[in-house]
């Protein structure tokens, strides 16, 4: 049996892993056919794979080679494939490559996915391709760049199937055949009106099993959920997830139909969102391994050296008890067991909220509740873990007021914690700010120096350092 008759599943087998994943050995001897100059032997390796794993070949390319090997591959480097490149290489190869090149794999894309390869382009070259554009391919995308990022604007695609209200099924049968034209890729039919609005929605399966003759207003489903052309792409991602959509109609100020998002853009959408929001959290940017090491530096350090200042706040409550500390150097070893636990305790309680705004389920109708919640849930924490930890210290070290003490500041410390994961991201989101870029900053200093604070400062008010 030759390689050809072999199952899909057997001749996938040697490039991709279990997890779908191309294996090391078939990406290195890709990259070995590159450098041998080996062009034919490159591309018939990779051209069974789906555009998906030839965006992830590149992706996996070093640095240096992506050039040899998008030279290589000539034909196989279409425009799907950048639509599934992660946006670092895309922009380091689309960099390789003439106007025209770039105008040709644009114009084999829907809009939505055009205009994500052009809008990072520099301004002249962006110029540059757009000229090289079909005319009618030129205006959508410019259309679209006139949008603000990450708007449904952007998101959009304007290819799509739009009939009046007063033709019958049959007529739309007639239309879908009689124009070459009109895009293959869509779920469900709009139906507007004759100043363009969007009136109803006929779902592709209805217009299968319907008579010819029933108007396709009879047919059409009038309740619709409609995108507004400047709505954030987080939200449109929470509209479908909460409406359960396949695809919605955009429309302009006017309320004109002038695109439709589908689920497979927000999919893309969702995931990132939620990827973004874990980084932001933590600081770390955009935390893609592709992103030049420049840029990942800037973003990181601008966070290390706002941690940094909140660390020197913190220690400088600790000086303010050192000559309690100098007296009683356990102090020293159990403060930071307060601080840590707090700042564990406040993390997690952040992480709660920050899901809770991205997601809509914290309002201003049930903040009040979601504090007085996450209030009872950290007096809880914080009498276990005194209790705990109260104990142990008096087991190990003997010293009851120590014991005490250390309870007690983790109790205060854990309220602290569980106030601050709520009030600190609800008071910046409601100044504008986003919550998960800043709030892990601020949480970590209310939990270090309060924590110190209740816990030295108890064991003044006991004595231990006298």
């Amino acid at each position: 049996m030759s390689e050809t008759d072999l199952p899909e599943t057997d001749v996938d087998s040697a490039q991709l892993d279990e997890d779908d994943r191309l294996k090391p050995e078939f990406v290195r001897s890709v990259l070995d056919a590159v450098e041998d100059g080996d062009a034919e032997a490159a591309r018939a390796l990779v051209e069974p794979l789906h555009p998906a794993d030839i965006a992830d070949l590149f992706e996996l390319t070093p640095h240096e080679l992506r050039a040899a090997l998008a030279t290589a591959l000539e034909n196989l480097l279409d425009g799907e494939v950048f639509a599934e490149m992660n946006d670092y290489v895309r922009e380091d190869l689309i960099d390789a490559l003439s106007a025209t090149q770039v105008a040709d794999i644009a114009s084999e894309l829907d809009t939505d996915d055009a205009v994500a390869i052009i809008e990072d382009m520099e301004p002249a070259d962006q110029r540059e391709v757009l000229r090289a554009l079909d005319p009618d391919d030129r205006a959508a995308i410019e259309e679209a760049l006139r949008y603000p990022e990450e708007s449904a604007g952007r998101l959009m695609q304007r290819e799509l199937i739009a009939v009046p209200e007063h033709w019958s099924v049959g007529d739309v049968m007639d239309y879908l055949r009689g124009h070459e034209e009109l895009t293959t890729d869509f779920w469900e039919i709009f139906v507007v009106d004759p100043a363009h609005k969007p009136v109803g929605t006929v779902a592709l399966s209805w217009i299968l099993r319907t008579p010819h003759g029933i108007a396709i207003s009879d047919v059409m489903q009038r309740e619709q959920t409609l995108i507004p052309v400047d709505m954030d792409q987080e939200e449109v991602a929470l509209r479908f997830q909460k409406y359960a959509l396949i695809s919605a109609a955009v429309v302009d100020p006017a309320g004109r139909l002038v695109g439709m998002i589908t689920v497979d853009d927000v999919v893309h959408i969702i995931s990132e969102e939620a990827g973004e929001d874990i980084l932001r959290l933590s600081g770390a940017g955009d935390g893609d391994i592709n992103e030049p090491i420049h840029l990942t530096v800037r973003t990181r350090i601008t966070w290390l050296v706002v941690n940094l200042g909140t660390a020197m706040l913190a220690a400088s409550v600790v000086g303010l008890f050192q000559g309690e500390i100098g007296r009683f150097a356990l102090l020293a070893v159990l403060m930071p067991i307060v601080s840590g636990m707090g700042s564990n305790a406040g993390t997690q309680t952040l992480a709660v909220m920050v899901r809770a705004i991205a997601t809509n389920q914290l309002t201003s109708s049930n903040t009040g509740r979601m504090i007085y919640r996450e209030f009872r849930i950290a007096a809880a924490n914080g009498a276990m873990l005194g209790a705990l930890i109260g104990i142990g210290t008096l087991l190990i070290f003997g010293n009851v007021n120590l014991a005490i003490v250390i309870a007690m500041a983790m109790v205060i410390n854990n309220l602290i914690a569980g106030l601050s994961g709520v009030l600190i991201p609800v008071t910046l989101d409601r100044l504008d700010v986003d919550p998960a870029v800043s709030s892990a900053v601020f949480v970590t200093m209310m939990t270090d120096v309060m924590g110190f604070f209740s816990f030295l400062g108890l064991a003044t008010l006991f004595g231990l350092g006298g």
